[in-house]
């Protein structure tokens, strides 16, 4: 749906609803290339029930690369409230602390704190155009009656029956992990009782992405190895991952105290042992990628891996050995391409020094 439409749709759909249902709505245009914090002049109270719906894209000037709400619409109440994004074009929430409301158009810049300052500097947003066209609507009751309520005089492209629906049917992230604060929540891992295996967190991954991080401590000695078995379905790449615009995958991978991090992955085209730094300029300073597997030989069958990170590490970082692995990721990728990736991790485990350490 583009942006004419959106708007169109949305203001027929709010001139039908009850004036008892909605205390306010209005529109505001956030432009890709205007640099976070927009000031939308809307100042917001404590416990008002307020939802956004989204639409429009970023696009890369030079790269074909363009990304959506889903990923690029970030919130701030107030000078100094902590960021917070929703994971679909859609997001509805209830005010914690009042204060002015502040949009973001988010990639390619990066959070450098939960308050929504930048690690990149500001002339990166010059290599993007776009808009996005964000529709904010303050509810005088409960949210999912609202919504409820507004669904039944029709829809915009799906938008308030999947928002209801995300309300309804949270997909609840596994327990013990969390996803990656600065790339933001996102729904694609779940937990799911798989046979053979005494649990599995499953993937599903389609035009969004998601890193999820569980923590660990752990001296980092030779032959400290990461073992696990997965079940690759679909790769969200057909083709070579090593470049921004292709640069979709699905890997485990393991964050040492240095700020370093190894990845591991099934490439649809490079073959085994491939070793590259990340594509993506934000993380090329600190993220490794190793190809396991490649092609189409195994999809749809669970496989048993294990690598010896210390080895890896060696062979492919240059610098001081870390002292320390903190955390171990899952991630998945599929807003370059806005392709499906699906797959399931089980069996994760560390082991160093004759002990297994499950994750």
């Amino acid at each position: 749906m583009n942006v004419i439409e959106f708007k169109s749709r949305f203001t027929e759909l709010l001139g039908n609803v009850a004036k008892n249902v909605i205390d306010d709505h209005r529109f505001f245009d956030i432009p890709s290339d205007q640099k976070p914090w927009f000031d939308t002049g809307l100042d917001v109270e404590a416990d008002d029930n307020l939802t956004s719906f989204a639409a429009g894209k970023t696009q890369f000037k030079d790269l074909p690369i363009t990304l959506e709400p889903n990923f690029q619409l970030w919130f701030r109440i107030g000078q100094d409230g902590e960021i917070f994004r929703g994971t679909r074009d859609s997001h509805s929430f209830t005010v914690e602390q009042s204060g002015r409301l502040y949009l973001a158009s988010y990639f390619p810049g990066e959070w450098s704190s939960k308050t929504g300052e930048l690690a990149t500097p500001d002339e990166v947003y010059d290599i993007v155009t776009g808009n996005l066209a964000v529709l904010l609507i303050h509810w005088q009751g409960d949210t999912l009656d609202g919504l409820k309520s507004l669904v039944e005089y029709g829809d915009a492209n799906n938008l308030i029956a999947r928002e209801i629906d995300r309300l309804v049917s949270p997909i609840i992230t596994p327990d013990g992990w969390d996803y990656l604060w600065f790339t933001g929540p996102a729904e694609v891992y779940q937990s799911h009782a798989v046979p053979m295996k005494e649990s599995a967190i499953c993937c599903h991954t389609h035009n969004d992405g998601g890193l999820l991080q569980r923590s660990v401590s752990l001296p980092f000695k030779p032959n400290t190895r990461l073992r696990w078995s997965w079940k690759i379905d679909t790769l969200p790449s057909t083709v070579r991952e090593d470049t921004l615009p292709t640069h979709d995958y699905l890997s485990i991978a393991v964050e040492f105290d240095n700020g370093q991090d190894i990845t591991y992955y099934w490439s649809a085209e490079l073959p085994p042992e491939t070793v590259y730094r990340c594509p993506i300029p934000t993380w090329t300073a600190r993220e490794t990628h190793v190809v396991i597997r490649s092609g189409s030989q195994g999809l749809g069958e669970w496989l048993n891996e294990e690598r010896d990170i210390y080895q890896d590490y060696s062979d492919a970082i240059s610098g001081v050995i870390p002292d320390n692995i903190v955390k171990v990721w899952l991630i998945a990728l599929s807003l370059f391409q806005h392709e499906e990736g699906v797959c399931q991790f089980a069996d994760i485990s560390l082991l160093s020094d004759g002990r297994v350490i499950p994750v």
